[in-house]
């Protein structure tokens, strides 16, 4: 069995139901940067690839297009969501806002168990890294952050910033190419873990707050003048 660009995706364990399956593989595909911004999403070519049906290749579709990764156009199909870099920075300036208040909260509550589940993700964060995993190591950045901001206790506000998240997932992968990006993602988290070690929340704000503005202008610099893709 193959994935979207042609390589083996045995080795993955399957999930029980076939819409699940598809549903990973796409994420997979669009979170590693395989399908881009803008690229058509071929139902027929990837049902015979991933062996399945059309049914839960559209099923799986229509939850990506829930989470603002793929997009719908009436006589077109699906595709990879594509946002201007204004649509790009709105997404950062508002994880900014929600994101504060998290860090705020989650400070006041953190525990050491808590702590040491962040320290976890950023040993993930380190592996994947060092071995290039684009895909790896953004899903451990996410649990990085995510074990963060759970913490604030507040569950509404922490599903908001996951959607926010899912949107520009596919833009990850840009950042996470480049090994210098890496490499700060790295020492940016590092210095967080620092700061929550000594309960300075305003400290890790500022931290998180950089290490954004850090991503966006990375993003903003590999592509073309006027939208994202």
């Amino acid at each position: 069995m193959t994935s979207v660009d042609g390589h083996s995706v045995e080795g993955h364990r399957r999930p029980p139901t076939a819409q699940q399956f598809v549903l990973e593989e796409l994420r997979r595909a669009i979170t590693t940067g395989r399908l881009r911004p803008g690229d058509p999403i071929r139902q027929e070519a990837l049902a015979e690839e991933f062996d399945v049906s059309r049914v839960p290749l559209r099923e799986a579709l229509k939850t990506l297009e829930g989470e603002g990764l793929v997009t719908y156009k009436a006589h077109r199909g699906y595709c990879v969501q594509r946002l201007s870099l204004d649509d790009l920075r709105e997404v950062y300036l508002i994880r900014e806002l929600l994101e504060a208040e998290a860090v705020r909260r989650a400070v006041e509550h953190l525990t050491d168990a808590g702590l040491a589940a962040a320290e976890r993700a950023q040993a993930e964060v380190e592996r994947a890294a060092a071995a290039g995993d684009v895909l790896e190591m953004a899903e451990a950045n996410r649990r990085f952050h995510m074990t963060i901001f759970e913490w604030s206790a507040l569950p509404r506000l922490v599903r908001l910033i996951r959607t926010l998240w899912d949107s520009t997932d596919a833009y990850r992968s840009l950042y996470y190419g480049e090994e210098p990006n890496r490499q700060r993602v790295i020492e940016e988290h590092r210095a967080t873990l620092d700061l929550l070690r000594r309960r300075d929340a305003e400290a890790v704000v500022a931290v998180l707050a950089a290490h954004r503005a850090h991503a966006v202008t990375a993003i903003e610099a590999q592509l073309s003048p006027g939208t994202v893709g």
